[in-house]
């Protein structure tokens, strides 16, 4: 059976500018994936693809044996849902208020807040550490904290699968770590397929349990970390020299940029 979200042979392009052309990809049900890459080579075009939020010049993208694009908003909202980048927040709305809005896809002209909405909602800013915060405005909260009320907001939506675009983005290195392991978290304890662009490869080797690395809109290698990540992939991706090492934290591969060649100094 293939994986309940992949896509084919996708041409993704804005306006005229193509971006990738014949991109194939499919996300293992219940991973960790983490797509990685320089600036410009299409990880978060592709990730709006698979949100159906850019629809692809060519090629198809597949949710649960579906073409994406033929579910109502709703439903396709009740399968799946995504994190944008630099998420913004209505002027003065409350953490509980934010965190609720992620009930919408439930909610229906017969179907209106329900007591299961209050407890989905309760149990998401209490999976995220935000319950204290329920009655504070977003826009007061620091950016780590308001980045777990985003999360809280996805995870009320009760989608089996969910899409992060740039999650650790603006964050200092402790509140990177403290959101990725949450994402790490509702993948290992609740089973969900998680889908991140990172930028810090050592983080995305760290958390993911697949890896895609991608370079000027094609995939170059994907996999587990531990198998793909190598000092000859790293260089063909990034132009970077470096040398591959374990993590003695983890065992995860660890990426060590090599230094520059001393200048000679005059004599």
């Amino acid at each position: 059976m293939p994986d309940r979200l992949h896509a084919e042979d996708l041409v993704l392009a804005y306006d005229k500018r193509i971006v990738a052309d014949g991109l194939s990809v499919s996300i293992p049900d219940g991973s960790f994936t983490v797509i990685v890459g320089p600036n410009a080579c299409g990880k978060s075009t592709l990730l709006r693809a698979l949100a159906r939020m850019l629809k692809p010049q060519r090629g198809t993208v597949h949710l649960d044996g579906r073409l994406i694009g033929s579910y109502p908003a709703k439903e396709a909202a009740r399968r799946l849902g995504l994190l944008p980048q630099s998420a913004t927040a209505p002027e003065g709305i409350s953490v509980a208020d934010l965190v609720a809005r992620g009930r919408y896809p439930h909610q229906s002209l017969l179907r209106q807040w329900s007591k299961t909405d209050e407890r989905v909602v309760e149990e998401a800013m209490v999976a995220t550490g935000v319950l204290d915060l329920a009655a504070r405005p977003v826009d007061e909260l620091s950016g780590g904290q308001r980045q777990r009320v985003w999360i809280a907001m996805a995870l009320a939506q009760q989608t089996p699968i969910l899409l992060l675009d740039e999650p650790t983005t603006f964050l200092d290195i402790a509140h990177q770590v403290d959101v990725l392991d949450l994402c790490a978290d509702l993948n290992a304890a609740q089973g969900r397929t998680l889908v991140a662009v990172l930028h810090d490869l050592n983080l995305a080797c760290r958390y993911a349990t697949h890896l895609i690395a991608m370079t000027d809109g094609r995939i170059v290698a994907e996999g587990p970390p531990a198998q793909i990540v190598t000092a000859e992939l790293i260089e063909e991706v990034f132009g970077l020299r470096c040398r591959v090492i374990e993590d003695p934290e983890t065992a995860t591969p660890l990426v060590v940029p090599a230094a520059p060649a001393p200048v000679a100094r005059a004599a």
